[in-house]
């Protein structure tokens, strides 16, 4: 089996480097000069760094998931030294945790297939842990005995194909999981004590709070301000987005906050709870994010920094994931090129959604004003506006809806609101064939 996934990794690699033409053609299409062998064997192996480290590198982070929170005893189960029922294959699927069957041998594969793995045995998530199959999440063993779990990019940011069964299949990187239910997950843990240590607020409380997310919704800022709710009851929570197609997008998240590799950086140390090096003084505001100031969020100095030599090579590998086409059957291709017209030019999407990247170079931030939309989760940010999210992949962000927090559950929501805001006037047939266009991308 391992000789196989590393046939796999090294086509994935080539796939998705988008290799192209051979070195013979680019010579003879260039000035005679030999390739700079030493680049090209250097960016692969940086590629395939990041990837490991984007998929598998816990940053550490076993040390709270494991270690304060036991999240690991959860998964066992009383049976197996741990607490409760445990988390069967069933219940973990359930909430959106995904399995990478190449991780899997034959004899696994085949009892999935033929229906005899006994998927509602806790015992069985144990083998697929000690396999390294659950998508974003590292077991540590000693021998059988889960004794620890720390979390990946890959958690929130993979899923899979679903080639052998709903939830399992092979690996789609960049995808947001839109599936995850986090708060769900991090509900089953026997310690919410640290959380609620962080917060300043009781253990039911925390669990209110992780209840309210719902699948594929988390806050990253949670940690920060401590505003849970939006002041229409509504989670503070926001949808997972995608991490694909980065090339060339200079802020990272929804509402600006820095680039990929500040997010990064932010996510493994605040978020993941990995050790590592975390300085933004803009957090250090006890007014804007008391939390922060209160646990020191905003300057993270661990003894041993598990994170910071990670960086470029994940940020490199980031930037080589492709954002996925559409399928040609999802859309109605004529109408789409219709829409096009209408994206460039009576609608002017363009405007904003500047190709290639369909986003805007630049520190590209517009106001909630601008937007037609609320305020609130702009507010939390430091650059307090919204980020011009890129389109492409955007079939990918359809369930759970569109923008920070989903509220557009469909695209022709989303034409309808800016036709209204912005007072567009566009006919039924228009927003048809621009609705058509947007899922072309």
């Amino acid at each position: 089996m391992d000789y196989n996934f590393k046939g796999i990794l090294f086509a994935l690699t080539v796939t998705l480097c988008g290799l192209g033409p051979s070195w013979a053609a680019i010579d003879k299409e260039g000035n005679g000069k030999p390739p700079d062998r030493t680049i090209d064997l250097s960016n692969k192996k940086l590629f395939t760094e990041g990837r490991k480290i984007f998929r598998f590198d816990s940053f550490g982070s076993e040390a709270f998931w494991g270690d304060q929170l036991r999240i690991h005893d959860a998964i066992k189960g009383q049976k197996n030294g741990g607490v409760g029922p445990g988390v069967s294959p069933k219940v973990a699927l359930s909430v959106g945790l995904k399995v990478d069957i190449s991780k899997l041998d034959r004899l696994m594969i085949e009892a999935i297939r033929e229906g005899t793995a006994d998927l509602d045995d806790p015992n069985t998530t144990l083998a697929l842990l000690k396999a390294n199959a659950v998508v974003g999440l590292k077991g540590v063993f000693k021998g059988k005995n889960l004794t620890s779990v720390g979390v990946t990019c890959a958690l929130c940011h993979s899923t899979v194909d679903n080639s052998l069964a709903p939830g399992l299949g092979q690996r789609l990187d960049g995808w947001p999981n839109r599936d995850l239910n986090i708060g769900a997950i991090v509900n089953l843990a026997p310690n919410k004590a640290p959380i609620a240590n962080v917060l300043g607020v009781s253990e039911e409380t925390v669990s209110q709070v992780l209840t309210s997310w719902g699948p594929g919704r988390y806050d990253a800022v949670l940690l920060m301000d401590g505003k849970a709710f939006r002041p229409d009851g509504k989670t503070g929570a926001t949808v997972i987005p995608a991490a694909f197609g980065l090339a060339g997008v200079n802020l990272h998240t929804y509402n600006g906050w820095g680039s990929v590799s500040y997010w990064n950086a932010y996510v493994a140390v605040t978020q993941m709870h990995g050790q590592g090096t975390f300085f933004d003084p803009r957090l250090n505001d006890p007014v804007k994010y008391p939390v922060a100031v209160r646990n020191n969020f905003w300057n993270v100095r661990s003894k041993k920094d598990l994170v910071s030599s990670k960086l470029p090579a994940l940020h490199h590998y980031q930037l080589a994931i492709p954002a996925p086409s559409p399928s040609k059957t999802s859309y109605d291709g004529e109408m789409a090129k219709r829409g096009k017209v209408v994206f460039e030019g009576k609608a002017k999407c363009i405007t904003c959604h500047v190709p290639p990247t369909y986003s805007e170079p630049g520190h590209n931030m517009h106001t909630a004003q601008e937007l037609g939309i609320d305020d609130f989760q702009a507010k939390r940010s430091p650059d307090e506006g919204y980020r011009t999210t890129p389109l492409k992949g955007l079939f990918t962000r359809l369930k759970g809806g569109f923008y920070h927090d989903g509220r557009f559950p469909t695209y022709r929501s989303v034409v309808d609101h800016y036709d209204q805001v912005r007072k567009l006037s566009l006919s039924e047939d228009e927003k048809v064939d621009l609705t058509e266009y947007l899922k072309s991308f």
